[in-house]
């Protein structure tokens, strides 16, 4: 099966570096075959069995953590996953141009009352809409100055995200070979 790996925080304002190549061979000694990045940011495409796929967040932070010093992210989204978050954005019905359009994925669903209590004015005219584990975000301006940041959905919500421009969630997804 094939899956989609989104690691938070590496290699970003020369912070973090992790060489894609060495970020590769992690993945391919956890198991892992035909591990494929995709720009130097973090995004890795591979075949795994599922079971292993669950298991790898954790086995690949913990394998950074021990060579590089530092704690990153790691979200798994199956082909399937990645397709589903592709076809379901609701912005792309409302003909919002893509270059606003931003996924953040996260690592589990939040509650509903969590979501509930999520700031819709916290940003204008930024906007979002939370989807199972999935975050739509409108940034007119800009990712770069919205306040819907990583940080403040991840205090909110409980859980980890990572975000991803559309055209780097579209690309993803034809790696992976979803369809949407």
């Amino acid at each position: 099966m094939k899956y989609a790996a989104l690691l938070r925080g590496i290699n970003v304002g020369g912070k973090n570096k992790l060489p894609m190549k060495e970020l590769t061979e992690l993945f391919a000694a956890a198991g892992c075959k035909k591990v494929e990045t995709y720009i130097q940011s973090g995004n890795l495409v591979f075949e795994a069995p599922g079971v292993l796929a669950k298991r790898l967040p954790e086995r690949i932070s913990e394998a950074i953590a021990g060579r590089y010093g530092y704690q990153v992210p790691v979200i798994i989204r199956s082909a399937a996953e990645l397709g589903a978050s592709a076809a379901g954005n609701p912005y792309l019905r409302k003909r919002v141009p893509t270059k606003e359009l931003h996924l953040y994925f996260l690592a589990d669903k939040p509650s509903l009352g969590a979501v509930e209590a999520l700031d819709p004015d916290r940003s204008p005219p930024d906007e979002y809409v939370v989807v199972g584990h999935d975050i739509y975000v409108r940034a007119p301006n800009g990712v770069g100055r919205s306040k819907l940041t990583n940080v403040y959905f991840e205090s909110k919500l409980k859980t980890i995200c990572t975000a991803r421009n559309w055209a780097t969630v579209l690309r993803l997804a034809a790696m992976t070979g979803a369809s949407r």
